[in-house]
């Protein structure tokens, strides 16, 4: 699948956002993680500053830090003139106002271009996309999805959400996966089947409540892992 920047809005994400909406302990920010549709997120950024293992991976990376920058720009003060006409819609905990998420977002960008050509350069930004990775089998700890599956459920089908989560569950040992709710604040109509079909095979299935929500709703996190008592019959 082709990237085209003029269709994409580069919104990224904090490293506090992060540890909220996946709920990360300080013993998982220790593990090796991968960030898969990260955006231009300035998670590794911040995490990489610590002395923390994160690699994150979108088909963005093809572009450079100018050309992501100008779309950014291209598109900010839209979007927020659009939760600005509809504010009361939103929920203010985290972000207290329209305002505050434009400065949150601008912050964010600022800080993963900094770290974005010595990233690409160490390979901590790599371009890839779902359904299928290029990493080995068990290669991480944990795999994090912030934002896009199960979020446009609307244009991404069944067998996408299956076969992305698969290949999540095949390159790491845990994945997790936030919001569980549709652009439109529904339940995403993949969510359940999912559940169930990875249930029905022997993973451990967690929805989780998170200290994170902008959209109504938006505040549970998936969380599936092997059940290691089931798969080894102990």
């Amino acid at each position: 699948m082709t990237m085209v920047l003029d269709q994409v809005v580069p919104f990224g994400r904090s490293m506090d956002e992060y540890i909220k909406i996946f709920n990360l302990t300080d013993a998982d920010l220790n593990k090796k993680i991968i960030g898969i549709g990260d955006g231009p997120a300035s998670f590794n950024a911040e995490m990489t500053r610590q002395g923390k293992s994160v690699i994150s991976v979108d088909p963005l990376y093809q572009f450079s830090g100018d050309e992501i920058l100008q779309r950014f720009n291209e598109v900010l003060d839209n979007i927020i003139n659009q939760v600005k006409a509809t504010s009361n819609n939103w929920v203010w905990s985290y972000h207290k106002s329209p305002d505050d998420l434009r400065h949150n977002r601008v912050k964010v960008i600022r800080e993963f271009l900094s770290d974005y050509e010595n990233g690409k350069k160490s390979n901590r930004y790599i371009v890839d996309e779902f359904p299928k990775l290029k990493f080995k089998t068990q290669e991480f700890e944990i795999a994090l999805c912030s934002h896009l599956l199960f979020l446009y459920s609307d244009h991404l089908d069944y067998d996408f959400h299956l076969n992305s989560i698969g290949e999540m569950l095949r390159i790491a040992k845990e994945i997790r996966i936030f919001p569980l709710i549709t652009l439109m604040w529904k339940h995403s109509q993949h969510l359940d089947e999912i559940v169930k079909h990875y249930t029905s095979i022997g993973y451990k299935i967690d929805i989780e409540n998170v200290e994170y929500e902008l959209q109504p709703g938006g505040n549970k996190m998936l969380k599936i892992t092997r059940d290691f008592y089931k798969n080894h019959n102990l």
